[in-house]
């Protein structure tokens, strides 16, 4: 259990569940599910590429974000979708995995 105060409220079961739903996560519940503070998930989502967009992250797409990172997946075109969004709205980031497909569908 974290002694995080921002992470008090966090409940681990709901956490847990909306990962198996494959649903997307906010800062603080992507924080208690990776184990780590609540200042660190905060520079994660701010750092160049990570995969969040809106505030919230897909499990899936960090765990693909971070393989990347650290050379643990071979680097291959992936057959999900993918989209770059114009500079003048978010900055020319890539969307891959849930996050891309969201915004196809939405677009």
């Amino acid at each position: 259990m974290t002694h995080d105060k921002q992470l008090l409220t966090v409940e681990m079961d709901q956490v847990l569940e909306k990962r198996r739903l494959d649903q997307a996560l906010n800062a603080k519940e992507f924080a208690v599910l990776a184990g780590v503070s609540y200042a660190t998930a905060r520079a994660w989502f701010r750092l160049p590429g990570f995969p969040a967009f809106s505030g919230v992250v897909f499990w899936q797409d960090f765990i693909k974000w971070r393989n990347r990172k650290t050379d643990s997946e071979p680097a291959h075109e992936s057959t999900k979708p993918k989209i770059s969004l114009p500079s003048s709205n978010h900055g020319g980031i890539v969307f891959t995995g849930k996050a891309a497909q969201i915004l196809a569908e939405i677009g």
